[in-house]
């Protein structure tokens, strides 16, 4: 055990290089290949997590599970994801990513090629539960790359540009497993990503270092001479201490809700968008894939220009920001449960709530709370925030499989659904996260 402690524990700190020159031009060539790897990679592994949304309708019915069943193996991802991320959030403070990340991208690639055997109930329990937990490595993983090599006043552009990186996951699950499914059946939307996570993992290894001072170059926040007005370095030298301070922080707490109501309507869309498509609104697999595909490409944009506006126009203050994407997610949601059915409207729905929601998920998903905490410690205020996050991703699983098993009904040979409850509990709490994240206006933000 100790050995495997060192293999994934960051390096030492090396003398700095004196030549400044020399520092630019690392800096430059690691920052786009730690960019590139954490978005892209992060992407592509999202793959793994998004798969079980996609084949719920052939699950069901082809008799493997039943909605309910299946709400328990969403459940059973949500729920160890929230537990690894926050004990995966502290570990990353002390974690070399190189390997960290690229280790636990091969295990939830292994997890989902298991997955495509799978059909008793308590093997597909135990493989999505240990999917969720090796997948919780890669968001804390990611930010602390990210906050390791990008500054404070550029931050919010960097974690922008690596938030597309759950958009890109989402589309290539819509679009491109979803596709697969319908032409290669069930399987393949479970062996389909466990190739592609066996790839990124490669990939990650070999374009992700370690923390700047390992390679002998000054802090990025001393490099860029970028740090917060009236703002010092935490006194504590402890990397322990700094992560139990932030236990200490009210807005922390608040925002931990705040994301955790926004994250029950992400994977409410995301886990039971396609089936709602397909049975609510008469779409076929491949229509209600696409059609879902449009909210991630505008979550691209979204998260990019959520924090261009958070950096630009509200001198990096993500609060204003934070009301502004929470209106347009709401005018989203509407629509796509109230409006004509209407493709054109249905579409334009969805770049609403694509372009919001991922706007929110940025900001309450971490940026925010990465604002706010000691950059150091950024993995622990990833892991405190994703333990509530994912938990009320948790608990949606469970409670919209249980009102929509509830609200089925069979019509001779043909299922016929009632929504209705199940929408609105997913609504209300996109309005409880807007006003818990504007409770937070006036929050303090730390180097």
């Amino acid at each position: 055990m100790n050995g495997l402690l060192r293999y994934f524990a960051t390096g030492a700190d090396r003398p700095l290089i004196e030549d400044a020159e020399e520092v630019a031009r690392q800096y430059r060539r690691h920052r786009f290949r730690v960019m590139l790897a954490i978005t892209l990679g992060y992407g592509l592994i999202y793959t793994c997590r998004l798969a079980l949304g996609v084949v719920k309708k052939p699950l069901i019915d082809g008799g493997i599970f039943t909605p309910a069943e299946l709400g328990t193996i969403g459940s059973a991802l949500f729920y160890t994801y929230a537990l690894g991320k926050l004990t995966n959030g502290f570990l990353s403070d002390h974690a070399n990513m190189k390997r960290f990340l690229a280790a636990a991208f091969m295990l939830t690639a292994l997890c989902n090629l298991a997955m495509g055997f799978a059909t008793t109930l308590w093997l597909a329990v135990v493989l999505w539960g240990l999917n969720g937990w090796f997948q919780s490595f890669g968001a804390p993983g990611g930010v602390v790359a990210m906050t390791a090599w990008f500054s404070n006043r550029e931050r919010g552009r960097a974690y922008g540009v690596w938030s597309t990186a759950h958009s890109i996951g989402e589309g290539l699950t819509f679009l491109v497993v979803g596709f697969a499914v319908s032409v290669l059946g069930w399987r393949w939307g479970f062996w389909g990503p466990g190739l592609i996570g066996i790839a990124t993992a490669i990939g990650c290894y070999l374009l992700i270092q370690d923390r700047p001072r390992t390679l002998g170059l000054p802090e990025v926040n001393d490099w860029k001479g970028d740090r917060y007005e009236g703002s010092n370095k935490p006194r504590l030298t402890s990397v322990l201490a700094l992560q139990l301070s932030i236990l200490k922080n009210p807005a922390i707490w608040i925002l931990c809700l705040a994301s955790a109501t926004t994250y029950i309507t992400r994977y409410a869309i995301n886990s039971w968008g396609i089936l709602y498509l397909q049975e609510a609104r008469g779409f076929s697999l491949p229509a209600a894939g696409t059609l879902l595909m449009t909210s991630t490409l505008a979550g691209i944009a979204g998260a990019v220009a959520f924090g261009f506006i958070s950096d630009k126009w509200f001198g990096a203050r993500r609060p204003p920001a934070n009301l502004l994407f929470a209106v347009i997610e709401l005018l989203g949601l509407g629509l796509f449960f109230f409006g004509p059915n209407s493709t054109p409207v249905l579409v334009v729905a969805m770049l609403l709530f694509g372009m919001g929601l991922t706007g929110l998920v940025t900001s309450l998903g971490g940026l925010f709370a990465v604002d706010i905490a000691p950059k150091r410690v950024a993995g622990a205020a990833m892991g405190v925030i994703g333990i509530f996050s994912y938990t009320g991703a948790a608990i949606q699983e469970q409670v919209s499989g249980s009102l929509i098993q509830h609200g089925m009904t069979m019509v001779g040979d043909d299922r016929v659904y009632d929504f209705g409850p199940v929408i609105w509990f997913w609504i209300g709490s996109s309005v409880l996260s807007m006003l818990l994240a504007a409770s937070l206006w006036r929050t303090r933000l730390q180097d």
